[in-house]
C-alpha cells in the first residue's frame, strides 16, 4: 500500500469543475438545498467566479479533491468567501482550517482589505471555524440582504486589522 501523500492546497486547474460542484453538492444537499444562485456557480465556476476576478482553492489528498473553497470579487479589495467544503468522510482533521487559512492568504495576496462571508447558524463548527479564524458576524443593521434563503450569519474579516 503506497504511503498517503501530504495534504495539498492548490489553486483551480481546467478539469477541476467536477469536483468543485460535487463537493459543494454534498454538502448543501445535505443540510438545505440547492438554490438558483448556487447552480448557476457549480455549473460553470470560470465564467461565475474566475473570470470575474475570483480564485479557487482545492485540497487535495492522493491526487483526488476533498475540499474547496472560493474568493469571489465583490468590489476593490473585497471579496467573499464562499463554496467552502470538506467531504463529509475527511471532516475533523483539520483540513477546513488549512483551506480557509491558504484562502485568506490568497486574498491577502490579491490586496483584499477586507473578506465576506455568509453561512448559516446550523453549521455551528463551520461557523466556529471562521471565528477562531479572525471573522466577526456582522451586525443586523449592517446585513446587506442575502440571495441565498439559507443565509442567516454574515460575518466579516478585516485583513489590515491582523497584520
Amino acid at each position: 500500500m503506497a504511503p498517503e501523500r501530504e495534504l495539498e492546497i492548490r489553486e483551480f486547474r481546467p478539469g477541476d469543475e467536477i469536483a468543485f460542484r460535487e463537493l459543494n453538492e454534498e454538502w448543501i444537499t445535505r443540510h438545505f438545498a440547492l438554490e438558483p444562485k448556487d447552480v448557476a456557480s457549480l455549473a460553470d465556476p470560470q465564467a461565475t467566479i474566475l473570470d470575474k476576478g475570483g480564485r479557487i482553492f482545492l485540497a487535495v489528498r492522493n491526487g483526488r479533491p476533498i475540499g474547496c473553497c472560493a474568493l469571489l470579487a465583490m468590489g476593490p479589495g473585497e471579496f467573499e468567501v464562499a463554496k467552502m467544503a470538506v467531504t463529509e468522510s475527511c471532516q475533523g482533521a483539520g483540513i477546513g482550517r488549512r483551506l480557509l487559512a491558504a484562502t485568506i492568504d490568497g486574498a491577502r495576496a490579491l490586496g483584499a482589505r477586507r473578506l465576506y462571508l455568509e453561512t448559516n447558524r446550523k453549521l455551528a463548527s463551520a461557523v466556529h471555524l471562521y471565528e477562531s479564524l479572525g471573522f466577526r458576524h456582522v451586525p443586523p443593521e449592517c446585513v446587506v440582504p442575502s440571495p441565498y434563503a439559507r443565509a442567516n450569519v454574515h460575518m466579516e474579516m478585516n485583513l489590515p486589522d491582523l497584520l
